[in-house]
């Protein structure tokens, strides 16, 4: 007998995320034994940080913060963090919430899952972007995910300095147009290239660039000549996607696409490079190429492992700090000297002064006060900013 399928996603759904049933069972099991114990009034200040960071990595981008604060809006607690977007280092407070530990406990899993996963892939794209420099970075990572997170991914991706996301959601729910070119299936689908690209050109070089695809069947020279012939003046730039099988060395490929291009007058055709692309293959192309599709190694990025921990409790005589082992106790917050040096202090000591005399800007501000949003949030598009200025003065001192 066939089974019927009763789910047909399997994924969390908003409201089970805002009332704390998207968690791990022994946070729901703690908050029953507090209460039970009698300890339900115990009030704790519990710190977000990195206390490692990936190999290689000297930095990472917070992302997640506006989808954090939405499961802790209604939520009896303080909730302070620093702004979404900010460049932070190992041990730096980035997020805390105070109040009592038995209103918040069963939402650490979803909160931690908010901001490891777009904190992962937004410093991954950040870092690419720092090293393409002025050349494009296209997000196309979606089929290295679940379904459930592609506006999630687009998002992150686009906070850390993608200048395009593919996703067709991205428009809906981020308000950010998406970008793409065409796949080898159109190509494969007519069986000769030349038709494929007249007829993406036809339907849409009045809505995005037309960037044809040009190693489906023949040599990426022959075929971007073949492009650059046939749509002429609509022909904005080709993508090269060579497979791994066929691509001996990538850089001798696009110089000699480009060499061929500016041979019979079309200099002017951007070249974009996708598939298989990393750090290492951004450094080798960068100065021969006018962009990349990234993929897999942003979707797969290594994870910036932001942890949840208790650095003080309150149980009814004030503050006292405590802490695991291997972690820092006490209250702490974070401030930052210009351009990119953060400090940690401990809650209301002095942070001293900057070398250029100017006195500290403190990052870890209050967003929630007893479960209710008191500082207006930024616009995707001003945290992006915010990220590629802080790029302008971050270093990448290993390429991973």
């Amino acid at each position: 007998m066939v089974k019927v399928l009763t789910t047909k996603v399997y994924a969390a759904s908003p409201e089970e995320i805002k009332s704390g049933m998207a968690t791990d069972i022994y946070f729901v099991r703690t908050k029953r034994i507090l209460e039970e114990a009698g300890l339900a009034d115990l009030k704790v200040r519990m710190e977000a940080h990195a206390y490692s960071l990936p190999k290689g990595y000297e930095w990472a981008v917070l992302a997640g913060v506006e989808e954090a604060l939405h499961i802790l809006e209604g939520v009896p607690v303080d909730v302070y963090s620093v702004p979404e977007g900010t460049i932070f280092g190992k041990k730096e407070p980035i997020f805390v919430i105070e109040g009592r530990y038995a209103d918040f406990a069963v939402y650490e899993t979803a909160l931690l899952g908010v901001l490891r996963f777009a904190s992962s892939i937004a410093t991954r794209t950040a870092r690419m972007k720092k090293l393409a420099g002025d050349k494009t970075i296209l997000y196309f990572g979606l089929r290295a995910l679940h379904p459930a997170v592609y506006p999630a991914a687009d998002r992150a991706a686009y906070i850390g300095g993608a200048d395009g996301v593919s996703g067709v959601l991205s428009e809906k729910y981020l308000g950010v147009k998406p970008k793409g070119t065409m796949p080898h299936a159109l190509i494969i689908s007519f069986g000769d290239p030349r038709k494929a690209w007249a007829w993406f050109a036809r339907l849409y070089k009045d809505e995005t660039p037309v960037i044809a695809l040009v190693d489906t069947f023949y040599d990426e020279r022959v075929e971007s000549l073949m492009a650059a012939e046939l749509l002429g003046k609509d022909l904005y730039g080709v993508r090269l996607d060579t497979p791994s099988s066929r691509r001996g060395k990538m850089r001798e490929i696009v110089e000699e696409v480009r060499w061929a291009l500016s041979m019979k007058g079309y200099g002017h055709v951007k070249i974009i490079v996708s598939g298989g692309i990393g750090e290492r293959q951004i450094v080798e192309l960068r100065d021969v190429v006018d962009g990349f599709g990234v993929g897999t190694s942003i979707s797969s990025a290594p994870n910036i492992d932001i942890s949840m921990d208790i650095v003080a409790v309150d149980r009814g005589d004030g503050w006292e700090p405590i802490s695991k082992r291997g972690k820092l106790p006490g209250a702490k917050t974070l401030y930052r000297c210009p351009p990119l040096e953060n400090r940690i202090v401990l809650e209301g000591e002095d942070p001293g002064t900057c070398e250029d005399g100017s006195k500290p800007e403190k990052l870890l501000v209050k967003y929630i006060e007893n479960g209710r949003l008191v500082r207006e949030l930024p616009s995707l598009e001003e945290i992006r900013s915010y990220v590629l200025a802080q790029l302008e003065h971050a270093s990448i001192n290993e390429i991973v």
